[in-house]
């Protein structure tokens, strides 16, 4: 501890996935908080409302991005309340753009924006550090994103059901919590479309298990007589 340098900047790791299907989008993440080794917070909420029918995923320094969030949730309610109806996706995201640009050099944060308009349908669009827009069928951010690009070049497919696309999200997000040591806990999807939002939540222990990924223990002591797991098939 004496030689510990609180100043210091801290890995602030995590995972969160945008995909877009023939309805709508899901958003997705882990809920690991992490200040350098050590988790500050197992089942954080990384997916944060700014509208009824748009959402974000945060990742970078958590006080960064909500803090972004909070000021852009409060530019769309004043909209909102001056045209007489829902923003669309794009004006949302061009807020969080915009808001990140002019505070690049203070901001840590990268966000993806994702969301159902009745103009544009489902959009997903990413905001990378430093303040670009990007919009794109398919969004991933944090440091779990380096493990992910390859597997989405693969398995991403225009035209997915909404179930296939949340099984989608579901598999990445726990392949990045497998070999990403800055994400873990569970996992948080959003769907978005015409008919509205709905949450769903995966417990860390229901899973699916990578290549020599261990099986949650309630002892350490349990792991010397667990038997290796098998390989999941893609």
């Amino acid at each position: 501890m004496e030689n510990m340098d609180l100043n210091a900047p801290h890995s602030m790791g995590t995972t969160i996935i945008g995909v877009t299907y023939d309805d709508g989008v899901i958003l997705g993440a882990d809920s690991r908080t992490s200040t350098g080794m050590y988790v500050a917070n197992r089942a954080s909420d990384k997916i944060t409302q700014l509208t009824d029918n748009v959402y974000i995923c945060r990742s970078g320094s958590a006080a960064d991005s909500q803090t972004v969030s909070d000021y852009v949730r409060y530019f769309l309610h004043q909209h909102t309340i001056q045209l007489g109806q829902p923003a669309t996706v794009k004006v949302a995201a061009n807020l969080v753009r915009l808001l990140s640009y002019n505070n690049k050099n203070m901001l840590q944060t990268g966000i993806i924006v994702g969301g159902w308009d009745k103009y544009e349908g489902g959009k997903i669009y990413g905001v990378p550090l430093g303040g670009t827009i990007i919009e794109q069928p398919f969004a991933i951010g944090g440091s779990g994103s380096s493990y992910l690009y390859g597997f989405f070049d693969q398995a991403w497919k225009e035209g997915m059901s909404k179930e296939e696309a949340e099984q989608l999200v579901v598999k990445a997000v726990s392949l990045a919590i497998a070999r990403d040591g800055a994400s873990g806990g569970v996992v948080r999807t959003v769907i978005i479309n015409s008919e509205g939002v709905t949450r769903n939540f995966y417990p860390g222990d229901t899973l699916p298990l990578w290549h020599e990924e261990l099986e949650p223990q309630n002892s350490l002591l349990d792991i010397l007589n667990a038997p290796a797991p098998e390989p999941m098939n893609i």
